[in-house]
């Protein structure tokens, strides 16, 4: 066994990271988890059970409700996917032949076919979470077999092992990934067990996105914790951030039964501010009109996918308000007012541009982000407000403006000066 360990940290010592040229910006998709968990009971829920019906629903869906034309693109199988046992000659995984009739290849083939992306699940020690075959001793087989199944996407968790295995386990993997020659986006639970004690930057150089903090649940309360852990941020992860390597703070929940309207705002706000992935997990079949307008929001998803890919922070919290920003390419920036409260009223926030943290001499123009909404021309010295609903948020964009519409904002402002005064305007 040590001669074994041995020859795998050899391997990952001459091992350059991961070079998979994926995940530039923050990877979109669906993922089944926190809907659909690990219900196996096909019998009794055939249209509700991981099956391959189910993700071939999701995928359907993708296309036909304008999802893929938005951006989202990785369908990802979760946990209970596979059978009991390895096949027992070979010893690959084997999809549990009852849900998954047609098998992963073909399922993968499905989504290829539609322009879409498979993302599978896999665990690093002994077992899956739910109790399923796991990766331990099996890393190089279970790559091959996923790139051989067609797979884009791994999501590694790490139940069933021990923290200290980490620092090995998830670089091997990487290397066996790359050693595969497909590329796959490398999903790792790595810091998420580790907390305090995780090494960022070599989490960074081996995988594209990492869990940092605890599974969300569908409440405010689970929302509202992963927003101050990010918030907080304690162990300086946010600048480890980079095109290529994300944190994760978990799925999104719009449209699930957990969160009100202002809410599911107050996620999809925070998670386009912190460059978060953005996986939803949902089910698409039934889903309110709202909060699927709420996740096409086209404004929202490129504030995400901003190609610069540095990830927001939160710059102040007082009391029940967070102000969270995020620069942007070209000058530009993003901000959010977070009201945490549970007061019965909106709370008004006000700010100048420069206490921001932006500077800009020509101006910013500031858009509200969900309903379009022009909040008009701001200098860096301008105070900008906003009310702000108890648990919900006020997410803008503040755009550059250039010297040419800085000066045709004076020639206006000098206009309307003019009229004020009741001076004759000529055109």
């Amino acid at each position: 066994m040590k001669a074994i360990v041995l020859l795998v940290c050899a391997f990952v010592a001459v091992s350059r990271g991961l070079e998979n040229g994926l995940a530039r910006t923050p990877p979109m998709g669906w993922l089944s988890w926190e809907r659909f968990r690990c219900n196996t009971d096909c019998t009794n829920d055939p249209d509700n059970c991981i099956s391959e019906k189910l993700f071939m629903q999701m995928a359907d869906r993708f296309v036909s409700d304008g999802y893929k034309d938005a951006g989202y693109e990785y369908v990802n199988i979760d946990d209970c996917w596979l059978a009991k046992e390895r096949d027992p000659k070979t010893k690959r995984l084997v999809a549990d032949p009852e849900r998954f009739p047609s098998g992963m290849k073909a399922l993968a083939d499905y989504m290829h076919q539609r322009g879409l992306k498979l993302g599978i699940y896999e665990d690093f020690g002994t077992h899956t979470c739910g109790g399923f075959p796991g990766s331990e001793y099996f890393l190089q087989l279970d790559a091959q077999t996923f790139a051989d199944w067609g797979v884009d996407y791994l999501k590694l968790d790490g139940c069933y092992s021990e923290p200290k295995q980490y620092n090995d386990a998830y670089p091997a993997m990487t290397m066996w990934l790359n050693m595969t020659g497909r590329p796959m986006v490398y999903s790792c639970s790595w810091p998420a067990y580790e907390q305090s004690q995780a090494e960022y930057p070599r989490i960074a150089e081996n995988c594209n996105l990492w869990r940092n903090y605890a599974d969300i649940q569908d409440s405010w309360a689970s929302l509202s914790d992963i927003i101050n852990h990010f918030g907080d941020d304690a162990t300086h992860f946010v600048d480890i951030a980079k095109p290529g390597a994300w944190n994760d703070p978990d799925m999104l929940l719009i449209g699930n039964f957990g969160l009100s309207q202002n809410q599911e705002r107050a996620q999809m706000a925070l998670w386009s501010i912190m460059a978060s992935p953005l996986i939803m997990s949902t089910d698409l079949r039934n889903l309110r009109p709202d909060a699927r307008a709420l996740l096409l929001n086209r404004m929202a998803i490129s504030i995400n996918q901003d190609p610069m890919g540095k990830q927001g922070k939160r710059i102040s919290s007082q009391g029940s308000i967070q102000i969270w920003t995020r620069p942007l390419s070209g000058g530009s920036f993003a901000f959010a007012f977070l009201n945490t409260g549970t007061g019965g009223t909106p709370t008004k926030v006000s700010m100048t541009v420069k206490d921001l943290g932006f500077s800009a001499t020509a101006g910013y123009n500031i858009t509200e982000v969900f309903d379009g909404k022009n909040m008009g021309a701001f200098k860096p010295s301008d105070t900008f407000s906003a009310y702000v609903n108890p648990t919900g948020v006020f997410f803008a964009k503040a755009q550059v403006m250039s010297t040419e519409k800085n000066t045709n904002l004076k020639f206006k402002t000098l206009i309307d000066r003019f009229k004020s005064d009741k001076w004759q305007v000529y055109n």
